[in-house]
């Protein structure tokens, strides 16, 4: 499998960001990503994808769309949608009708910060996704840069630290997100999680000090998706989109925490006398499933099997445990960094599926 480093949601002048695709496309191949995908608000802009060279690198720029409905207050339920080709955004009032025509279109769609406190010093409303009735959503995401440094400041003095250092502020995903997301698995549903930067390089002046916060450059350092494809990028814009799409659809990725370390070369694996499975496939029990991990660091690592821990190792580059029970299991791990415990990778789920029935055959003879 070819490993790829993708970074996705963030925002130019289009909508709410300071900066252009140009610029976005500069800072992603600077930090040494593969491709990016940027999601302005409510507006699928054309003829922005394609490769862009710097010098001897390149970076695959995509654009997607991050759709709510503006008449709404606050504008609570929004929506990732990648890969549709058409403007989708008219369909935000009615949530279901919104899903049904991105599947219609050939898209994939993900909830963006399903849980988004509010920061009122800011004017920040709560904006988290609240209609949990629907169906038909690739996934969510489950990591978003922007939620998380909104429960971390809790006055001015600890907005300014953050801005000026944000490498602080990453501890992982947010509780309530873990949990909901473990709670749509267990309930039979396949779930993609991914990581978001929502990336705006925001422009604040205090004073005479101006700085721009969180810079482009920083959130591509950080909480990155990493995917598993089949073959290398070939440079042909339609073909990698298409892979990256489906890869990203499949649940064939993910979530690493970059700033600490590197989190290249994770892998999480399954294997019966039948064959094998990564992440985002099926695998039945048949006689027992062997479950291997690998880490290219020694970290802290833990097994989950339908939002239960059922393995814990306290320092390790390697796990692995037979099972014969059934359910969706995925892997976590957290690193020290700056003092403090981080989550550092979250992968998506390898689902362990019951051995189908097997009929006997009746002789008629």
């Amino acid at each position: 499998m070819e490993e790829i480093i993708l970074n996705l949601h963030m925002h130019t002048t289009y909508s709410d960001g300071s900066g252009s695709h140009e610029d976005i496309a500069q800072a992603a191949c600077q930090s040494g990503l593969d491709a990016v995908i940027v999601t302005d608000h409510n507006v699928l802009v054309t003829n922005k994808e394609g490769y862009h060279y710097f010098g001897d690198k390149k970076i695959l720029l995509l654009v997607g769309e991050e759709i709510h409905n503006q008449a709404r207050y606050p504008q609570k339920n929004h929506l990732l949608v990648f890969g549709t080709n058409r403007e989708l955004a008219t369909y935000a009032p009615d949530l279901q009708n919104l899903l049904d025509q991105v599947r219609l279109s050939g898209g994939s769609s993900f909830i963006a910060h399903p849980v988004d406190p509010p920061l009122p010093m800011f004017g920040e409303d709560d904006i988290s996704w609240e209609d949990w009735s629907v169906k038909g959503f690739t996934g969510i995401e489950l990591w978003n840069g922007f939620s998380e440094f909104k429960t971390v400041v809790k006055g001015y003095p600890t907005a300014l630290f953050y801005a000026l250092f944000p490498q602080f502020i990453a501890h992982g995903p947010l509780p309530e997100t873990l949990n909901k997301w473990d709670e749509l698995l267990t309930s039979g549903r396949r779930v993609v999680a991914v990581g978001g930067s929502d990336a705006h390089a925001l422009h604040k002046s205090l004073g005479p000090i101006h700085r721009v916060v969180f810079p482009y450059q920083f959130h591509f350092s950080a909480i990155n998706n990493h995917l598993l494809l089949p073959s290398p990028l070939h440079g042909d814009l339609a073909y990698d989109r298409g892979a990256i799409l489906t890869a990203m659809a499949r649940g064939s990725n993910f979530i690493g925490y970059d700033l600490p370390a590197s989190t290249w070369g994770f892998r999480f694996s399954a294997n019966n006398r039948s064959g094998n499975a990564s992440m985002g496939d099926e695998i039945f029990v048949e006689d027992g499933v062997t479950l291997q991990i690998r880490l290219p660091e020694s970290v802290e690592l833990r097994l989950l099997c339908n939002g239960k821990v059922v393995r814990n190792w306290d320092k390790t580059t390697n796990g692995a445990m037979t099972t014969t029970l059934s359910g969706v299991y995925r892997v976590e791990a957290f690193i020290k960094y700056l003092g403090k415990r981080r989550g550092w990778i979250f992968s998506n789920p390898i689902y362990i599926r019951p051995n189908p029935l097997r009929r006997r055959s009746i002789d008629h003879k």
